[in-house]
């Protein structure tokens, strides 16, 4: 059944299937190591890339920050890297990718982040949030996308920020509605090759 299973779920039966790769993003490198069942595991992900280099560090809304389905770990770990002052805070539903992650905050020196098994935004007892990143699962649906989307103003401080990365044929123009909707206000910071960074602000004192 290895074909029929998704990214998007808590799978331990499923075979491992380690692999490495090494890739450089802000003239740094990084190593990371993946396995069969977790999202992009032969390389860091387009738009994934997009979304961090779409990012101002120096107009970074204050604060921790939240990677919303980490993975295995890249945004975390490359957040924490060009971060270190901060707390980096990652969540998966997906043991097998929360293990990976942490082994990767290792492999890379990284010792500001925190992964942790989490459906969503279960498990987060956090509510202040500087900024929270997501590449949401769209292949778990519109109403988990959305759910990533609509649920991350209740975790954002006054202030706070979220960036989401979307292709346009898998629901960028309906999630800006979305966060439009949820957040009064949505801004479409980059586009490239068909993936849109949509960014909204938790308005407020």
């Amino acid at each position: 059944m290895k074909e029929s299973h998704q990214y998007f779920e808590n799978n331990e039966d499923l075979e491992h299937d380690f692999k490495r790769y090494e890739t450089v993003i802000f003239d740094r490198p990084f190593t990371f190591k993946t396995d069969s069942g977790v999202f992009s595991r032969e390389n860091l992900d387009f738009g994934t890339r997009v979304m961090l280099e779409a990012l101002d560090f120096d107009q970074l809304a204050p604060g921790d920050l939240l990677d919303l389905g980490a993975g295995y770990g890249p945004v975390g770990v490359i957040m924490g890297t060009m971060l270190p002052d901060r707390a980096i805070y990652g969540v998966d539903i997906s043991e097998r990718a929360i293990g990976l992650a942490k082994d990767n905050a290792a492999s890379n020196h990284v010792d500001n982040v925190t992964f942790t098994v989490s459906n969503a935004y279960e498990a987060i007892d956090k509510r202040d949030f500087g900024v929270i990143l997501t590449n949401p699962p769209v292949r778990a649906g519109k109403e988990m996308v959305h759910h990533f989307m609509s649920e991350a103003i209740h975790y954002l401080k006054p202030g706070g920020e979220i960036y989401v990365v979307l292709q346009k044929k898998q629901g960028a123009p309906s999630a800006m509605k979305k966060l439009e909707e949820v957040f009064g206000n949505v801004e479409e910071i980059e586009r490239r090759k068909g993936y849109w960074i949509l960014k909204s602000v938790k308005e407020g004192e």
